[in-house]
């Protein structure tokens, strides 16, 4: 499809430069099939089935964000995959002043070495020294905000809490599963009198997230891999609940795109330890989830062709039309959406 069919137009002010308070206080609209209604999270647990299952994201935000020198060159890393314990996945700005083989000072004692350039323009870096990295990082790193927030206000104390999920466990995102900022221990526990399960999966969320489509059409466009992980006794569950007659709500694209990268044809979940670079866009049968909570996407983004493949493209532009009229707040810290399709 023609990726300028995923364009809209949206009011710099309606985009969130810090998240509700308390966080299940944020709105979200509910789009059910073809209708829309005006709702706030803390009232999910009406809009959901006794028997239904929520699936959270537990990966942990790591402050991937580096400030360093190679030499009189100011140099910008934002680390964005694990490669293995030393060595991580970069993209680098001021990168023309960065060869193979230079290093890069980071300040706190942390320096890593431009160990190659990779065909996307981006490096692997090799850390020195014996300390973790995720060490090095609390020490040198600042969280990795959206570049639609941090283009606009400086990353702050508040981000470190504000910007990690209530379930956050594993070490390796530099993006946030948003979605699941809105949950608060209340509304979990409200979730669970109303009947409703919930299971955890891992996917390690990369910056490739937040990269431009520069494709004209979607089929030209390459996604970039994120690792993930769902346990044997997790996929055994899930599949029980729809066995039951449950739904499967995926909380956030990230949870959706790793369930769908372990479901059989048949729709069955199985146990899945690896990287996943999928890509869904309209006309994609989804086999592993019936229903998404999301927040409001970028337009021409990956994000935003995926709730059109689950919802239909006129259903969301209508749905975002709405969201922008009635003043939604959009993005990383903004308002939620529950997308139920037919």
């Amino acid at each position: 499809m023609r990726v300028d069919a995923f364009d809209f137009e949206l009011p710099g002010e309606r985009i969130a430069l810090r998240p509700a308070r308390p966080r299940d206080a944020a709105r979200m609209l509910v789009v059910a099939g073809n209708e829309m209604a005006d709702a706030g999270v803390a009232e999910l647990p009406k809009w959901l089935r006794p028997g239904d299952c929520l699936v959270f994201n537990d990966t942990r935000v790591i402050p991937a964000q580096l400030e360093g020198r190679r030499g009189d060159a100011r140099i910008g890393a934002t680390l964005h995959k694990r490669i293995d314990l030393r060595r991580w996945q970069a993209f680098v700005r001021n990168a023309k002043r960065l060869r193979v083989g230079e290093t890069v000072d980071f300040g706190a004692g942390v320096a890593a070495i431009a160990e190659d350039r990779l065909p996307d323009g981006s490096f692997i870096l090799a850390f020195g020294g014996d300390e973790p990295v995720e060490v090095l990082l609390e020490r040198a790193g600042t969280m990795p905000l959206p570049p639609y927030i941090a283009g606009k206000r400086a990353t702050d104390e508040e981000d470190r809490a504000d910007y990690q999920t209530m379930f956050a466990r594993e070490d390796g995102a530099v993006a946030a599963p948003t979605a699941a900022l809105h949950f608060t221990p209340g509304l979990l526990d409200a979730l669970a009198a109303a009947g409703v399960a919930s299971e955890t999966l891992t996917l390690h969320v990369g910056a490739g997230t937040f990269l431009p489509v520069k494709a004209d059409d979607t089929e030209d466009h390459v996604m970039h891999a994120e690792w993930g992980r769902i346990e044997a006794d997790t996929a055994a569950r899930l599949n029980a609940v729809r066995a039951a007659g449950g739904r499967v709500i995926a909380v956030g694209t990230t949870s959706l795109r790793l369930l769908e990268s372990a479901a059989t044809a048949d729709g069955t979940i199985e146990p899945f330890a690896g990287d996943t670079s999928i890509f869904i866009t309209p006309g994609y049968r989804f086999r592993a989830i019936d229903g998404l909570m999301t927040n409001f996407h970028l337009p021409r983004s990956t994000l935003f062709m995926l709730v059109s493949a689950l919802m239909g493209l006129e259903t969301m532009q209508s749905a975002y039309r709405h969201a922008i009229e009635e003043s939604y707040r959009f993005y990383s810290y903004g308002d939620a959406s529950l997308l139920l399709p037919k």
